[in-house]
């Protein structure tokens, strides 16, 4: 078996496409005989006699006489044809001898992948092929027991399919994770005025062999989560200690209201090698606290946002209300922020480098096998809290999870293995206005989800928390198939938390009926190559791109025209959904929100309130490639007019 990684490495060519090569059975050559022969003849009874006694045959129970079974085919070919991130693969179930080859042709403009759903025992899938676009590829499968093999597009994971190896089950075999870490909760920063270091830090992501060298907020992946009552001013100084090329850093608060200087610009207000800046979060939103909330800290340098967060620049924020406690949902250890991330690994346990070397130009990207839309950074595992297949001990009672994407491209569909569902009571800017009932629950890069999972009845048992395909009808980007982490449910609990029916109320802003601003997520070409592009253009940090006064409210409309989900951060408000393609949106959208899916096609309205800080602000696609590789723009907002 030879396993690929995204990042590069070793490719098998084929000579070409391969068909499928069977041999002819003997019944059939012995049908094509018998049809110029007379049925009624004695001679003919007497040659089909003769014929069957000859013929390879097999016995069934009884001793009965079965058809010979076809010969497995020693060549199979998995094909994707033009279109295939909408329409799948055009071969989607094929069949192989054990110990023969698989032909991957990919007649598409984008580059797939082909990864199997199973694990081996390192961790790794039990094959990944990369096929660019209008390329051949040849998966080895030589060391695989026989069975069914359920397999992926890491790019585009709608894209599914199964391989069937026929043989016996002498060989490698599907695995599963074996949980052997515990999870771990990163350290908890209270305090109003914080320092964190950016260094290199040695990070236990596997549970044995060597740490992992990574970039990190104060020695750690996740860095330490920053936990804060609202309506408390909080001062958070970040200091470069990381190597000198690394370049410059800027920090953001994703999820936060806070002043353009201290919004983690991506161009201006850098923090040098050996330097440190200190960012101002007030927590307050028109005067008031800002609803209680569960964000994140990570990089936002421009050109390479999506290569400093792969490294480790990452971390949990929650903003607290004491006004929660009247709803009585899990606090302590029952309240438990999860980070989710992937990541790939050498065999020493090292991140792998699938970035081009920096330095080049702003273009350099624009062309090559890894230009858009062929530039997503997909890893080959998926780490919660920083870690590889974790458990956690819990009581049988109610949890209170605070769900996290803070991958580079990946969505994940959550579901739990005993089919008990969530009870979603907020987003990742604050709590819904009723609780929602959800069986699975989807989120894409930036996505945060406040669900309740009752253990109670439970006990004893090992659940575990998978990502299964995206459930919904779609010809969208799709979500991973894996099992995450395991829930151990374990001793007794007095608890006396409770899931309410209903949680708060939204602010009640009048949405204008005009559309505004209409922002357009598309993929684009000029005479130097491809980008990602917002209406049209590739971001440029000399240009504003809309202009709006504050304390007015604006209607604005995201809309999709390429053939990829995205995931659309709006930078800044407190946004309310207004519609998804002219619908009401669903009831899990109905509270305050950052970060929207938008799938091909697709159109959402959203508005806000512009409060408290003039200045430039940023709306972009949070697969962090796609920011990178254009697709972000800039909003204004001015002064109010002096009376």
């Amino acid at each position: 078996m030879v396993r690929h990684s995204a990042a590069g490495g070793p490719d098998h060519y084929s000579r070409g496409p391969q068909g499928i090569v069977a041999a002819t059975p003997v019944s059939h050559n012995l049908q094509m005989g018998i049809s110029d022969f007379g049925r009624g003849s004695l001679f003919f009874a007497v040659l089909v006699a003769l014929a069957l006694a000859l013929a390879p045959s097999s016995a069934g129970p009884g001793g009965a006489l079965t058809a010979a079974a076809d010969p497995a085919p020693q060549l199979a070919t998995i094909l994707i044809e033009l279109g295939g991130a909408a329409t799948g693969y055009a071969t989607p179930n094929v069949a192989v001898a054990q110990g023969g080859e698989v032909t991957v042709v990919n007649n598409d403009s984008m580059a797939h992948t082909v990864t199997s759903d199973a694990v081996g025992t390192d961790g790794d899938p039990l094959f990944h092929v990369v096929v660019p676009a209008r390329t051949t590829r040849t998966l080895v499968i030589a060391r695989l027991a026989g069975g069914k093999y359920a397999f992926f597009c890491g790019f585009h994971p709608s894209m599914r399919g199964t391989l069937t190896i026929e043989g016996d089950a002498t060989g490698e075999i599907p695995t599963s994770p074996p949980f052997d870490q515990p999870l771990r909760i990163p350290k908890v920063l209270t305090g109003n005025n914080v320092t964190i270091p950016m260094r290199m830090g040695k990070v236990r992501v596997m549970a044995s062999g060597p740490r992992t060298r990574m970039w990190t907020y104060a020695g750690s992946f996740p860095g330490p989560t920053i936990k804060r009552p609202t309506g408390r001013a909080t001062k958070v100084t970040f200091v470069h200690q990381l190597p000198r090329k690394a370049g410059s850093m800027s920090v953001h608060n994703h999820g936060g209201h806070q002043s353009s200087r201290d919004d983690g610009q991506p161009t201006r207000y850098l923090i040098g090698k050996g330097g440190r800046r200190t960012y101002t979060y007030p927590l307050t939103d028109f005067g008031a606290p800002v609803p209680a909330y569960f964000a994140f800290y990570h990089d936002h340098k421009m050109d390479v946002t999506a290569r400093n967060n792969w490294r480790g620049l990452q971390g949990m924020f929650l903003v607290t209300d004491p006004r929660e406690r009247r709803l009585r949902l899990p606090t302590g250890k029952f309240d438990v922020p999860l980070h989710f991330s992937d990541r790939s690994f050498t065999r020493k346990n090292q991140l792998t480098n699938p970035f081009p070397s920096p330095g080049r130009g702003m273009h350099h990207w624009m062309n090559g096998p890894k230009a858009p839309p062929n530039d997503a950074t997909v890893g080959s595992r998926i780490l919660v809290n920083g870690q590889y297949a974790p458990y956690l001990r819990v009581k049988p009672g109610l949890y209170r999870l605070r769900l996290l994407n803070a991958s580079l491209f990946s969505a994940y569909d959550f579901a739990l293995s005993n089919g008990s569902p969530f009870v979603q009571v907020g987003t990742g800017n604050g709590l819904l206005p009723k609780s929602v009932v959800r069986q699975d629950l989807l989120l894409g890069p930036a996505q945060r989800a406040d669900v309740i999972v009752d253990f109670r009845r439970q006990r004893g048992e090992n659940v575990l928390l998978r990502t299964i395909p995206r459930s919904d009808d779609t010809t969208g980007t799709g979500s991973r198939s894996a099992t995450l982490m395991q829930f151990r449910v374990r001793g007794s609990t007095d608890q006396t938390a409770r899931i309410p029916a209903r949680l708060t109320k939204i602010e009640n802003i009048k949405a204008p009926r005009k559309v505004a601003k209409t922002w357009t997520f598309g993929l684009s070409e000029t005479g130097r190559g491809s980008f990602w592009s917002i209406n049209g253009k590739m971001f440029d940090p000399g240009r504003v791109d809309h202009k709006v006064r504050m304390n007015s409210v604006e209607r604005w409309r995201l809309r999709n025209v390429s053939d990829m989900t995205h995931y659309v951060h709006l930078h800044e408000e407190r946004w309310q959904t207004l519609s998804r393609n002219g619908d009401k949106p669903p009831p899990w959208e109905k509270g305050y929100e950052d970060t929207w899916r938008l799938d091909p096609g697709e159109t959402v309205d959203v508005f806000a309130r512009f409060t408290d800080y003039p200045g430039l602000f940023m709306v972009h696609c949070h697969m962090l490639n796609h920011e990178d590789h254009g697709m972000m723009a800039q909003f204004k907002v001015l002064p109010t007019r002096s009376p």
